[in-house]
């Protein structure tokens, strides 16, 4: 199984629409495209002293190869609406795990 994890730290300021914005279309939305399984939304909980909240969205593959599909063919498109979006109102890092 190959999990794809988005660590964001998203300004305080934005945090609830961007929050609203996450439940409510982005998920959902990623959901829909074959061949992402699952996601989960969870909040960091040991936060250091910062000026935003920091989030991680994983969403769980099949395989390696799905998730280079994904990559391919949608990666793009939901990326860049987020930005546009919430340009200017985050940081974020992205990697590529593996459950063992």
């Amino acid at each position: 199984m190959i999990i794809y994890n988005i660590t964001i730290n998203i300004s305080y300021e934005a945090e609830k629409d961007w929050l609203h914005y996450m439940k409510t279309i982005h998920i959902p939305e990623i959901l829909l495209v074959n061949p992402v399984m699952d996601c989960r939304l969870l909040r960091l909980l040991t936060e250091i002293e910062n000026e935003g909240a920091t989030y991680t969205t994983q969403f769980t593959f099949r395989t390696m190869e799905d998730f280079l599909a994904y990559q391919t063919h949608h990666q793009d498109a939901f990326l860049e609406r987020h930005h546009g979006l919430f340009n200017g109102q985050y940081v974020s890092f992205r990697t590529l795990l593996e459950e063992a």
